[in-house]
């Protein structure tokens, strides 16, 4: 630094003889490189300044636990629809969940007895983060208010800078790259958080060749969650994604397709069960169309393939409900 100041102080002096000399100056001035002068000792200055800053150590260990509960603080709500928010929640010394694809956590409530079912046991309920797992200090939900969901209502509830109680993560499903010549996901209402992840990891994959086809389904289209994201994502990858957006009651001037979605949209949408291996199908939704489209959970299990699906000849293979 003393240098740096020498260099600088002495440029100006230099300068300052030159404006006031009784003399006529010389034609050719040395005020060029006096500048390239200062600005190499500025230069090298900065560089080693920054050469002495402390390098932040890679961080190893996700500061979410998969066995014990944490108390995490919520640090804003942010209004997304008419129904749904997102609750951003803080992690401490602006660590990073590193939560791997696809996976969830479980929530419940902070206070022993502040959410418990008709037994007295507290209510847990399954949740995916839509912010990306290298997001440092901070794990985002969205979530849609029902009615009758106490675990959402709960959330709700909840003022910046209360606690929610959150474990995990719980790997759903180790997820590798161009495993899959194609890969469908099928979603409903709020279901579409862990569809959202896999997408989103799986494309920004520069060497990623799996195409991806996206079918979901809302009421309404004011109730289409992510629509932006899923649409930049088409701009940024039309020959690896699309997305087809279906509702039950379309408003004057909707153009996409209206209704349940049935065989006829997965015959249009989704490569045939015949590929075998290298055609998979990811579905998430209310238990009511995963179980039309897919065959009934058995709890955390998958149970047997079933409905629509299972008509058109997939697999248990071929088919993953979350």
């Amino acid at each position: 630094m003393s240098f740096l100041r020498t260099s600088f102080a002495r440029s100006v002096t230099l300068a300052g003889r030159r404006a006031y000399a009784t003399t006529a100056a010389p034609s050719k001035s040395n005020l060029p490189l006096i500048l390239l002068t200062t600005g190499v000792a500025a230069g090298a200055a900065y560089w080693y300044l920054d050469s002495q800053s402390p390098v932040k150590p890679k961080q190893e260990k996700s500061p979410l636990d998969p066995q014990n509960f944490i108390d995490f603080k919520l640090k804003k709500v942010i209004p997304y629809n008419h129904n749904s928010s997102s609750f951003v929640f803080e992690l401490p010394n602006d660590e990073a969940s590193l939560i791997p694809v696809a996976s969830c956590l479980v929530v419940k409530a902070s206070a022993p007895d502040a959410l418990n079912d008709d037994k007295g046991k507290p209510i847990i309920r399954p949740y995916t983060p839509v912010s990306p797992p290298d997001t440092p200090g901070q794990l985002t939900l969205l979530i849609k208010r029902y009615e009758n969901g106490n675990m959402s209502k709960h959330i709700f509830d909840l003022k910046e800078g209360d606690t929610l109680s959150i474990k995990g993560p719980i790997v759903k499903f180790p997820y590798k790259a161009n495993e899959f010549d194609q890969v469908a996901l099928i979603g409903g209402g709020s279901g579409i958080t862990p569809l959202y992840q896999l997408i989103t990891h799986a494309l920004s994959d520069k060497n990623n060749k799996t195409k991806f086809k996206l079918i979901y389904s809302n009421v309404t289209e004011k109730d289409i969650l992510l629509r932006e994201e899923f649409d930049a994502l088409k701009k940024k990858y039309p020959d690896t994604f699309d997305a087809v957006y279906l509702v039950d009651n379309p408003t004057e001037g909707w153009k996409g397709p209206v209704g349940y979605i049935n065989a006829d949209v997965i015959k249009q949408h989704v490569g045939p069960a015949d590929l075998k291996d290298k055609v998979k199908v990811f579905i998430c939704g209310p238990p009511g169309q995963v179980a039309s489209l897919a065959g009934k959970k058995a709890g955390m299990k998958q149970g047997e393939i079933g409905g629509v699906l299972k008509e058109l000849g997939y697999s248990e293979d071929q088919v993953f409900k979350f």
